[in-house]
């Protein structure tokens, strides 16, 4: 069967303000326990349309929405920053009257909910009553990574917006975050997100990755995690789940062998499993 990951999410858009005004697009699709998706940086909420239908067939009522600076949500008055984007995340939650939910939160979505979960847990247990980190940080995202050392500076610098705009560099940055089966079509889906994206307006939250660092502040974490990463994801290298399944007590960690850092569209089928296995 061919998969359209361009696909988006077939849901009429909501708009839910945040404190600072900022206009955040969602959606939500089906009934029953409520599944928030929080993407990661560089794409929009349309990067869960493989999983999406999957979840409302199990019957699970799926909430996704364009970070800040992402998809159709634009900025505020505070602009980019991962105090600013946590409290999106609750804005969110209120206005969909999230009860007993999962958080889902892929990269910059999962280092966003691991602020949420350390600096406002009883506002965030309110809401939900577990979360997966796929593909996440705490923080600190140069360390021992080349990679993440050479591709941020060029994205600060404005070069990346304009090298993506070739094909040969737009394919050699989308394989950078696949696995070992670099998927013509996942490749193509990731570039388009990326070429749409503003990435000037996006460097105060890449710079929170660098200079940012909670792990050891994990220990103050006491919502139910379940970690998930690709063995072969170079954008956050497996060390990093290692750290947060230490730092998090009761954590469960799940390493999936030749995955990347995509592992909505890579390992869609596992992911899932673990969002199902967390709401029993």
């Amino acid at each position: 069967m061919t998969i359209d990951y361009q696909r988006p999410l077939a849901a009429p858009e909501r708009i839910v303000t945040s404190n600072d005004g900022t206009r955040l697009s969602t959606v939500s699709m089906g009934s029953g326990t409520p599944v928030v998706l929080a993407h990661g940086f560089g794409l929009d909420m349309h990067c869960w349309n493989v999983i999406a239908d999957d979840l409302v067939s199990k019957g699970f009522k799926v909430i996704a929405f364009d970070q800040r600076g992402h998809g159709r949500t634009d900025v505020g008055s505070e602009g980019v920053g991962s105090r600013q984007m946590v409290d999106d995340y609750l804005a969110v939650l209120r206005a969909y009257d999230v009860s007993g939910g999962i958080l889902v939160g892929h990269s910059m979505g999962g280092f966003l909910a691991i602020r949420a979960l350390i600096e406002r847990p009883t506002e965030m247990a309110r809401h939900l009553r577990g979360c997966v980190l796929m593909a996440t940080f705490a923080g600190d995202v140069n360390r021992k990574n080349l990679q993440n050392r050479i591709q941020i500076p060029m994205i600060q610098s404005g070069i990346m917006s304009k090298l993506i705009r070739s094909d040969a560099t737009a394919a050699f940055f989308a394989k950078s975050v696949m696995g070992d089966e670099k998927h013509p079509a996942m490749m193509n889906a990731f570039t388009a997100s990326f070429r749409k994206s503003n990435l000037k307006q996006l460097v105060p939250i890449l710079t929170a990755f660098v200079k940012e660092d909670r792990y050891d502040q994990l220990g103050n974490v006491s919502m139910p995690c379940r970690i998930v990463v690709g063995e072969k994801d170079k954008t956050t290298p497996p060390f990093h789940t290692d750290w947060l399944h230490e730092g998090i007590k009761g954590s469960t960690l799940k390493r999936i062998p030749k995955m990347g850092h995509m592992l909505n569209w890579e390992s869609p089928e596992i992911l899932v499993g673990e969002i199902t296995a967390l709401a029993r």
